[in-house]
């Protein structure tokens, strides 16, 4: 949808306010990424609900009920506006309210799950599971939303004063200019995206896996080990964000040298952080699994992605530097070739060596989007000698 790219837009448009010192200008823009935001999360959320009974057929084999998609068409819209405001917190250089909401949601999203987990898990019910596994998701977006709109609001009243306006009719022209293209590449992504969630499932049942264990497994990775994994990004991902107006502003002024210098310093401090957390989690991982699951297998498979965790942590400050320096189209497409080596991989390779070819999928694609994401850094740094 539309609204994929509106983090990014009103990161932009709010930005470009600011250096006019229009004040007038960042509520009128702001008010209008939220209300475009608004729109198509609720348009997004209707096709959801209008099509529950497919997306339970195609997506869960049919064995779960309309409710788990109905789940997931409420925080549609929620995560649109939180989106959003996230941009808009970037652009004023106050992501820390940011950080805040994403380790809010992060802490009630594990919390909540582990409490409806230890409920409905003995049942063994592979529709309660999944039941449980959505609805923490859901219930920790209502938590960071109602977080987000409150400090939004707060914020606006206290640090935006409007004191005289500037005309300028042309916002929703602006929003678009900057949103289609971004919006085009992630639709692409989008739907890639979902075919691979397609395809997994199958694939592990083409290896001899029965359907419920197919999901159980697929579930216990992408929804109990990586949470954990990528918990700490989760301040790396806020703080970076504000990378894209810094370095926007350098871009902008043509000031390489500044640019190529906190490049790389970001980069290696990435690394370096990413490093240790990698030490730590395999050294730690099944005592983690224990402690958060009660559940031994799931920090082995912590233990399994930690050496990841480098080129994952490192890949999510390079892509905001591009995103700064007006790539953000190539971020999408370098996105949409990796959903391409891992789908493929997810084909070829789970149907003969099962959830091990999921494993190794996962490790080909991130490592090719940090390839690809830092070649990019490096030609563009070559063409301004």
């Amino acid at each position: 949808m539309l609204l994929l790219g509106i983090n990014i837009t009103a990161t932009r448009i709010v930005s470009e306010e600011m250096a006019l010192g229009n004040n007038y200008g960042i509520k009128k823009s702001i008010i209008k990424c939220i209300s475009i935001s608004l729109f198509f999360g609720t348009i997004a959320s209707i096709i959801f609900c209008l099509n529950s009974s497919f997306i339970v057929k195609i997506c869960f084999h049919g064995k779960v009920s309309e409710s788990i998609v109905y789940l997931i068409a409420v925080a549609l819209p929620m995560i649109a506006i939180s989106a959003s405001i996230s941009g808009y917190f970037t652009a004023v250089r106050r992501v820390y309210k940011s950080v805040v909401a994403n380790f809010l949601e992060y802490v009630a999203k594990i919390i909540i799950t582990i409490f409806l987990l230890k409920k409905y898990l003995p049942g063994g019910s592979i529709e309660n599971i999944c039941f449980a596994l959505i609805l923490g998701d859901v219930l920790s977006e209502v938590c960071s939303f109602t977080y987000n709109i409150i400090i939004f609001v707060l914020d606006l009243n206290r640090h935006i004063e409007v004191n005289y306006k500037i005309k300028n009719n042309s916002f929703l022209y602006r929003i678009f200019r900057i949103l289609m293209p971004v919006a085009f590449t992630s639709y692409i992504r989008s739907g890639l995206s979902t075919l691979k969630q397609l395809i997994i499932p199958s694939s592990l049942e083409k290896n001899g896996i029965n359907c419920e264990k197919a999901l159980a497994e697929y579930g216990t990775i992408t929804g109990m080990a990586m949470p954990i994994v990528m918990f700490p990004a989760t301040f790396l991902t806020a703080v970076s964000g504000l990378l894209i107006p810094e370095f926007s502003r350098y871009y902008v002024k043509k000031d390489y040298s500044k640019i190529k210098k906190y490049s790389d310093q970001l980069i290696i401090g990435a690394f370096v952080f990413a490093s240790f957390l990698t030490v730590i989690f395999i050294i730690f991982g099944n005592t983690l699994g224990i402690l958060i699951y009660n559940d031994i297998n799931i920090g082995i498979y912590i233990k399994i992605f930690a050496p990841l965790i480098p080129f994952m942590y490192v890949d999510i400050i390079i892509d905001n530097i591009l995103k700064g320096l007006d790539a953000q189209v190539n971020v999408l497409f370098i996105n949409i070739v990796d959903l391409l080596l891992s789908i493929s991989f997810i084909f070829f390779f789970v149907p003969m060596f099962g959830i091990k070819g999921f494993i190794v999928s996962i490790f080909a694609s991130e490592m090719l989007n940090f390839v690809l994401s830092l070649k990019k850094l490096l030609d563009l740094e070559k063409s301004w000698e």
